[in-house]
């Protein structure tokens, strides 16, 4: 009799997809290899982007392609499907996928059929209706934007080095990041670090030329790292002559002017975004049910509550910390819980499957690491606090032990070494966002159409004479 193997589904290829499936890997090998269970990942790009490290690529002390683990690779013996799953319905156990080849197809989306659903597609930037943000504003949640961020920076820097109008100039030379969380501060300290140091290049623009902005609404910046840690990096921030703004939101930041809420204009052609993140719509889309703030409602084991052979862990789930003093209270979605999560998800499905008991997912919140540029940084960690150099050191420590593979680790460290030994590299290739562009000017315009010509135009595009 032949049996039907397992289908297991895993929607999202961040942290936990792919951390989940690397363990399903070795906790089901045996049953992968007899063909009695399969493990399916559905993910919109073929690699995971560790992204604690986007900041130090935009700096330029990573290379792009080692912030990134290829799932092929890594995953060998899952099938990668490349798409986006835009609906789940549970009940039914079929997940809808859009691939890269549906609309070459003209078949419409696929639908996947599964025994177990792991649900993990992670996040997206929580835009707000702020006029212009839209049009002008630029996300730092993936490698795509880190990379062309630090294009655009410099690329900002030519701008103001060859115009003669000082408006421009000055519009070009002020960066607004609204957003005083990790992903925020940690961006414009190794930015304003890698362009302070590009500016010694530039024969006409000073570091003190250059006008940084932070802009957060609430009263404190980074809180992961306590109180007092938050008020020595705004200490350290201003210091380096970067206006801090508290308590203030953008209000608009159309026809390239950010406007705050206290009433300051800044003309600027940089706006990034880090305020906050929301769940992956897919989740909107599910049967599955979620809480107030549109994350799946998840028990300690890591299940779906109140339905089977679903999990989910990470940003899209709200699981509860069992180690919390009060009641009540959830994991916070960042990487030190989800890369955890991820593993125990793995450890309780395998459990599932063979019948034995689930284990609740408990881990005490260690503390935070922050990298505020090149040997600045902070850190509250087990209680001890720490600033500058020893809290820069033990951040790239602590994310070089987490990026996954031994291949990525040696080469983030090598990439480290080097960068102690040599100069920064200052180069802009911004001309890789167009890539076609120089073969399409290179080519000219198109030929004039024949019928167009024949009802009154000539071959260069004026109107017949009488």
């Amino acid at each position: 009799m032949v049996t039907e193997p397992v289908r297991i589904l895993v929607v999202g290829g961040g942290y936990v997809g792919m951390y989940t499936a690397l363990h399903l890997q070795r906790h089901l090998k045996d049953r992968l290899r007899s063909g009695t269970a399969r493990i399916t990942v559905v993910t919109p790009d073929p690699y995971m982007t560790y992204q604690p490290f986007l900041p130090e690529a935009a700096a330029g002390n990573i290379s792009p392609r080692h912030v990134v683990v290829p799932l092929r690779r890594v995953l060998d013996r899952c099938q990668i499907l490349i798409g986006e799953a835009t609906a789940v319905d549970h009940a039914k156990r079929t997940a809808t996928v859009t691939t890269l080849a549906t609309e070459e197809e003209g078949a419409g989306p696929v639908e996947i059929s599964y025994d177990e659903l792991v649900i993990a597609p992670g996040s997206i930037s929580r835009a707000l209706p702020v006029p212009g943000l839209a049009d002008y504003g630029i996300g730092f949640k993936t490698v795509e934007e880190a990379i062309g961020l630090r294009n655009h920076v410099i690329e900002q820097m030519d701008i103001a080095s060859s115009t003669r109008d000082p408006a421009i100039r000055d519009a070009a030379l002020t960066f607004v990041f609204v957003g005083g969380g990790y992903a925020g501060v940690e961006a414009l300290g190794e930015l304003e670090d890698m362009a302070r140091y590009t500016a010694r290049y530039y024969h006409n623009i000073k570091p003190e030329d250059l006008k940084w902005v932070l802009v957060e609404a609430t009263n404190r910046i980074l809180p992961e790292v306590g109180e007092d840690m938050g008020r020595y990096t705004v200490r350290e921030l201003r210091a380096r002559n970067i206006d801090v703004r508290l308590e203030t939101r953008l209000e608009s930041c159309e026809g390239r002017v950010a406007v705050l809420s206290d009433g300051t204009r800044f003309p600027t052609r940089t706006v990034v975004w880090t305020a906050g993140v929301k769940p992956a719509p897919v989740l909107a889309a599910t049967d599955l049910p979620r809480n107030e703030r549109g994350r799946l409602s998840c028990t300690p084991f890591l299940t779906v509550k109140g339905v089977e052979h679903a999990w989910a862990a990470g940003d899209a789930a709200a699981v509860p910390d069992v180690t919390a003093e009060e009641e009540g209270r959830e994991c916070a979605p960042n990487a030190q819980h989800a890369v955890r999560q991820a593993k125990a998800l793995a450890e309780n499905l395998a459990a599932s499957l063979q019948g034995r008991p689930l284990k609740p997912y408990a881990h005490k919140y260690a503390g935070s690491v922050a990298s505020l540029g090149l040997h600045k940084g902070v850190a509250h960690i087990y209680g001890r606090k720490l600033k500058g150099y020893p809290a820069w050191f033990m951040h790239r420590a602590y994310h070089l032990s987490r990026v996954p593979t031994f291949n990525r680790k040696a080469r983030v460290l090598a990439e480290w070494t080097l960068a102690g030994l040599f100069k920064r590299e200052i180069v802009s290739l911004g001309s890789l966002e167009h890539p076609r562009a120089e073969f399409e000017l290179a080519a000219g315009p198109p030929p004039p159409d024949p019928d167009e010509v024949a009802e009154g135009g000539t071959a260069d595009g004026a109107p017949k004479s009488d």
